[in-house]
């Protein structure tokens, strides 16, 4: 029976194997050569987890590299089972000579991350159907009332959610980024932010999630597992 895993537990039992906890599942990379050396680690991968690659692992391919994911589709959550699928992931990919990386401090472009769009509403209930509809979503899994978040079936496009509003704000952006990244990546990159002409709105609620903004004004939120455990 699969045990679901609090966001501290997750991150701590992979991260020395180069997995981070990021939005309820574990993210890895593996750096290749060619994208016939990704399709071969992906094979491996798939094979080493046996009927349970279906049920938990998603992989994103390409020639320089291959991302990995687990999640309980069961739960929608990190589980024991994950954790386990993701040391037996990254010792199979060591076997080829390889490594799983979270892409932080290894010269990559950026880190694994995942991105959500938010939206301010003052009726969530009236406008949630049109956002799901305009964007071909479907409801995460496990939920489909007004608060829950709207997903792309193809885990492509980033999550949708809605933040309730108390009262009518004219003059504030009332859409935002949610940049979702390890939590060791958060302060590098608020700081790449800053350093590109960003602004600090709030750090009040960090290390969970830091506000900022570009020069106009426009939002986004860098945010981690960090701090949302009570």
């Amino acid at each position: 029976m699969e045990q679901r895993l609090s966001r501290r537990k997750a991150s701590e039992a992979v991260h020395d194997d180069g997995w981070r906890y990021i939005l309820g599942t574990l993210q890895t990379s593996v750096p290749v050569r060619s994208l016939a050396q990704g399709i071969s680690v992906t094979s491996d991968v798939v094979a080493v987890c046996g009927d349970d690659a279906d049920r938990h692992l998603r992989v994103d391919a390409r020639p320089d590299l291959v991302v990995l994911s687990l999640q309980s589709s069961a739960h929608a959550a990190v589980t024991d089972r994950d954790v386990e699928l993701a040391h037996r992931i990254s010792a199979t990919v060591r076997e080829a000579g390889l490594r799983t990386e979270p892409g932080i401090g290894s010269g990559a472009q950026r880190s694994v991350q995942l991105v959500e769009i938010a939206i301010d509403a003052l009726d969530i209930a009236r406008i949630r159907p049109f956002w799901k509809a305009v964007l071909g979503y479907a409801d995460e899994l496990g939920g489909a009332g007004p608060e829950d978040p709207l997903v792309d079936p193809f885990r492509v496009g980033p999550a949708v959610w809605f933040q309730q509003m108390d009262r009518a704000r004219p003059q504030r952006n009332r859409v935002h980024l949610d940049v979702s990244v390890p939590h060791d990546e958060a302060s590098p990159r608020v700081d790449a932010a800053l350093a590109a002409g960003g602004r600090l709105v709030s750090a009040a609620r960090a290390p969970a999630f830091w506000v900022l903004s570009d020069a106009e004004g426009n939002e986004a939120c860098v945010t981690t597992w960090q701090g949302r455990d009570g």
